[in-house]
């Protein structure tokens, strides 16, 4: 049976399960390209699963997660009114119903809080941006910044899992463990998806970052993420034990792996080959993973690109240079988990604060694989799982509540529009008003 009836005998079960719906056509049909013929695509594959008529221009995805939910009112989602409506109560026509969480249902009365910083407009496309992100108002023309991104989800967790999974009932596959299963490592040496966390600088902890935010759910377990730690053993297990030469681990696992084809031929259970192939990046990977993390040689001028933040093993700063090293040497899914954007109160020392981890390390990014040739083929997405009230929690620049009806995250690279603004909110940046 070949691909083609393969997967015509199929289309009714994966029609059922809505498999592309969830996991994105966009994907499922890169994933058949690549399978049939590498990186290119073929004319001979006609309608195949609905392939593209181009070639992607995108090799690989850089996606900078900021957990806890950034303040699109006061980031990026400009407003000729809302200092015009400070102070004022938020108008039920506006609100509309919309379910409060606990923190904020015992409100007397829901005011409208104006931006805490002032926004001017950045470079030559004029997009919106606020004081507090200048060092990504510097590529403002070099990004699409989406100001009607939109949530069904009220509280963290489930709404970082939607993000990320495309459910909010944890279980499903991540992101990058789809990209993985469908589009393959090209790198032998290195995982195919790596993840790398930091925690901000402010007072805020942040919301906890499970494991399963990159998990493979029903795929295959090797197409989960690794998640890659700071210093100089950035993975569990990966340094062999006293006492044991690199030869004599080749001939264990040599052994090992010849009894697990054993077991595999007995039981026929894909996780054996998994965890033979695990075995085997594990051990290529002692001799390219510590490379990566050796920031030794990095020129200055990459650290007054970054800032000095950058340094630090487990910084945002320094997760960010990380991401550019995996990028050229071609991991293809590559996450960063930031915490500390859950700002209910002590607004603008907490926000600045994450701002200040945050804005120059990720505009450096951008810039970075620009200069470097790699920005054309690599994707790069920032955002949260959900925005901040236009009303404050308590008194007036005290805190935000969550709010999922806008957000606003900003993409660049491969395939992304530059210098543009997509969607547009009502006067309050409460509710999407055109293109959602």
């Amino acid at each position: 049976m070949n691909i083609s009836d393969h997967i015509n005998s199929s289309s009714n079960i994966i029609n059922r399960r809505s498999l592309l719906g969830q996991s994105g056509i966009a994907l499922g049909s890169l994933a058949a390209a690549s399978m049939l013929k590498g990186e290119t695509s073929s004319p001979i594959n006609k309608g195949l699963l609905g392939l593209p008529h181009f070639k992607a221009k995108a090799k690989r995805v850089i996606y900078m997660f900021q957990s806890g939910g950034p303040s699109h009112i006061d980031l990026f989602d400009h407003s000729e009114r809302i200092n015009e409506l400070h102070g004022s109560e938020l108008p039920k026509s506006v609100r509309g119903g919309q379910r409060l969480t606990g923190m904020t249902a015992g409100l007397k009365k829901l005011l409208v809080c104006g931006p805490v910083s002032p926004m001017k407009q950045r470079g030559n496309s004029g997009t919106w941006m606020s004081d507090m992100v200048p060092y990504t108002g510097k590529v403002a023309d070099k990004i699409t910044v989406v100001n009607s991104m939109h949530t069904e989800a009220i509280n963290h967790d489930p709404g970082i899992t939607l993000l990320n999974t495309g459910s909010q009932i944890p279980g499903r596959p991540s992101l990058g463990s789809w990209a993985s299963y469908g589009l393959g490592s090209s790198n032998s040496n290195m995982p195919s998806y790596i993840v790398l966390i930091s925690q901000g600088n402010g007072k805020n902890p942040g919301q906890p970052i499970f494991s399963r935010l990159w998990g493979s759910g029903f795929l295959p377990s090797q197409h989960q993420g690794v998640l890659m730690r700071s210093g100089k053993n950035p993975l569990l297990y990966l340094n062999d034990p006293p006492g044991i030469d690199r030869s004599t681990r080749r001939r264990m696992l040599d052994d090992l792996a010849s009894l697990n084809k054993e077991t595999y031929q007995e039981f026929a259970d894909p996780e054996i080959e998994t965890r033979i192939a695990q075995y085997e990046m594990a051990f290529r990977m002692q001799t390219a993973a510590p490379e990566i993390v050796d920031i030794s040689n990095e020129p200055k001028s990459t650290f007054k690109l970054y800032g000095e933040e950058a340094r630090k093993p487990g910084t945002y700063a320094y997760n960010c240079l990380l991401a550019r090293r995996l990028a050229e040497r071609d991991v293809r899914f590559i996450q960063l988990f930031h915490r500390g954007w859950d700002q209910h109160g002590s607004l603008i020392p907490h926000l600045s604060a994450q701002c200040k981890d945050t804005d120059q390390p990720s505009a450096a990014l951008v810039t970075d694989l620009e200069q470097r040739g790699l920005l054309k083929d690599t994707i790069i997405i920032w955002g949260g799982e959900f925005g901040r009230t236009a009303y404050s929690q308590g008194s007036l620049r005290n805190g935000r509540d969550h709010h999922g009806r806008c957000f606003s995250i900003w993409m660049a690279g491969g395939g992304i529009k530059q210098g543009h603004v997509h969607g547009k909110t009502d006067d309050y940046c409460y509710n999407i008003e055109k293109d959602p």
